[in-house]
């Protein structure tokens, strides 16, 4: 008697449990909707749900809007929260909403409501994981390096964070004044603790470059107390403290969107993710910086194969390019899983429209953790690379360190992005992009580790569009004004005696005979001749015998 009565007793356990395989009626629900009928929105009147921003980016990239543009019909939503249910957020271009489910007949009211199509289990009620900081592998701290590039007096003293930007070549665009004023990037990540107090934000707070913020992860949450990472992220790229660590693009706006609990991993976190994209196109940012991807989840139910990055699996990947396809720049880390079971690249930087970013060292070598690719059905992943290991940044206590993770070279390269956009407005984001990977190192022999490789701003600010350039090199000032693909002409004024002038490559390697240049009326100039250099940077040296300068010559 005692055995049956047992039995009976774990009988019915099971069938309460919410394994694998059971209905589950309490959590986070994905709600989808038949339809999008009797909505007070309208494509004639975009105004009420698009800003004005955002309407110029597309008329700009010649996009036109879509009823995926329209926003959730606002009945349907208070339809979900009339059941007691707590709506967390809504995707319009999914015409869904999630919504925090807390019993059973709340579950059943929902599934009963004519509007409803399917409910879509995403994560367990309250759900803040098991206080396990995922982020954690990836942001072990590094010795600070001191990498191999160096760099004459320039505009911008970036202290720490200067290696990382000069092998981007990133100096070009700023001491040209390109440094982000005018672009929004919008930085979607876990949480921002020390953003409103960390002295190394000080100057976007002062300048009003905080354009606003949001919590897609938890209603009435506080962004500022729930994770250090996005913190991390965003000093390096909107980091300004000249002589000890300055941003990428220190002059850009911001917007802060958390979409991620740290602590956990369920699926819902995807759609907390589409949530504040679709947020940051309604804003009209021009950028969307990422430091996130998706693979495992705690229910392995949710969790995915190599074979589903595909660029059109993934909620998260899809929504990145349904971003991408609204004119803007979607950058994402590659990942942290190259040297573990999981090696390849996540969602959303599977994405076909997405820029996904891997992570070299100081050195410009492959780091190790770095997700590789291809995607499954054979495309190059990641894009590009740039400094990831001992990427310079500024912690929430008001600290600068290095630590090491796609998460961090993603940003260097969104930041340097914003700053290559600013330079040449008025382009897509696909000639933005492709730009950038035919700038880089290995354009023409991608691999599965780098992708195309490093890129040289300098290099893609030339491919998109050749414009005379200035550079001042006291005692003497130079002008390099290009010709043509092949040729520049090299200026100098306010000569008060005849120089020389040596070019040689990065690697002090001479290119030409030097030339003795007389100075006439207190200017010359010579002109220079490229055909047989390869592309990249070159430098000119200039002396009187006294005293020297230099600058640099691009080939594209």
């Amino acid at each position: 008697m005692k055995n049956v009565l047992l039995i009976a007793f774990l009988l019915q356990a099971l069938l309460l449990w919410p394994g694998e395989n059971m209905a589950q009626t309490t959590g986070k629900f994905r709600v989808s909707f038949t339809d999008k009928n009797n909505s007070p929105f309208s494509l004639s009147n975009p105004q009420a749900f698009l800003s004005s921003r955002a309407l110029a980016r597309r008329s700009a990239q010649g996009i036109a809007l879509n009823s995926q543009d329209l926003p959730v019909n606002p009945a349907y939503v208070q339809g979900v929260r009339a059941t007691g249910a707590t709506v967390i957020n809504r995707s319009k271009w999914f015409n869904s909403v999630v919504a925090e489910v807390f019993t059973t007949a709340q579950y059943n009211a929902i599934s009963s409501l004519a509007f409803v199509d399917t409910l879509v289990y995403l994560a367990p009620s309250g759900s803040k994981g098991q206080g396990v900081d995922k982020f954690a592998p990836e942001m072990l701290p590094a010795k600070p390096v001191s990498g191999p590039r160096t760099k004459a007096a320039g505009v911008i003293n970036y202290g720490m964070a200067e290696n990382q930007a000069l092998m981007i070549g990133l100096d070009y665009l700023h001491d040209l004044g390109f440094a982000g004023d005018g672009m929004i990037i919008a930085v979607i990540d876990a949480g921002f603790t020390g953003v409103n107090t960390a002295l190394v934000f000080d100057s976007l707070w002062t300048h009003g470059r905080i354009l606003g913020t949001r919590d897609f992860a938890e209603v009435n949450g506080n962004i500022f107390g729930a994770h250090s990472h996005g913190t991390m992220v965003l000093s390096i790229m909107g980091g300004n403290l000249p002589g000890q660590l300055v941003g990428t693009a220190p002059r850009a706006s911001y917007y802060l969107l958390r979409s991620e609990i740290g602590s956990s991993e369920y699926l819902v976190e995807e759609d907390n993710w589409v949530a504040a994209a679709e947020f940051a196109d309604s804003a009209g940012v021009d950028v969307i910086n990422s430091s996130l991807g998706y693979t495992e989840y705690y229910e392995l139910s949710q969790s995915y194969t190599y074979e589903d990055m595909d660029g059109n699996t993934a909620r998260v990947t899809r929504g990145a390019d349904l971003a991408a396809a609204r004119g803007i720049l979607v950058v994402n880390s590659a990942g942290n899983s190259g040297s573990g079971p999981w090696k390849y690249i996540g969602a959303p930087a599977d994405g076909d429209s997405v820029f996904s970013i891997g992570a070299v060292d100081a050195w410009g070598m492959y780091a190790g953790f770095s997700s590789q690719g291809p995607t499954y059905d054979g495309r190059i992943k990641p894009d590009v690379s740039a400094q990831g290991q001992g990427t310079a940044y500024g912690d929430p206590w008001g600290g600068l360190s290095t630590g090491s993770g796609t998460s961090f070279s993603s940003p260097v390269m969104a930041g340097a992005a914003a700053c290559l956009w600013q330079a040449h407005p008025g382009l897509s984001n696909t000639q933005l992009m492709q730009a950038m990977r035919q700038s880089a190192s290995q354009y023409a022999n991608p691999d599965s580790l780098l992708g195309y490789g490093i890129p040289d701003m300098a290099a893609a600010s030339l491919i998109l569009g050749t414009r005379p350039t200035v550079q001042s090199a006291e005692p003497f000032r130079l002008w390099t004004t290009p010709q043509g693909p092949d040729r520049m002409l090299l200026e100098m004024d306010g000569l008060e005696s005849d120089v020389w002038v040596r070019i040689t490559d990065m690697q002090g390697r001479q290119m030409a005979p030097a030339s003795r240049v007389k100075s006439d009326s207190g200017r010359a100039g010579i002109p220079v001749s490229m055909t047989s250099w390869a592309r990249g940077i070159y430098l000119v040296h200039v002396t009187d015998g006294v005293q020297a300068a230099s600058l640099k010559l691009y080939r594209n």
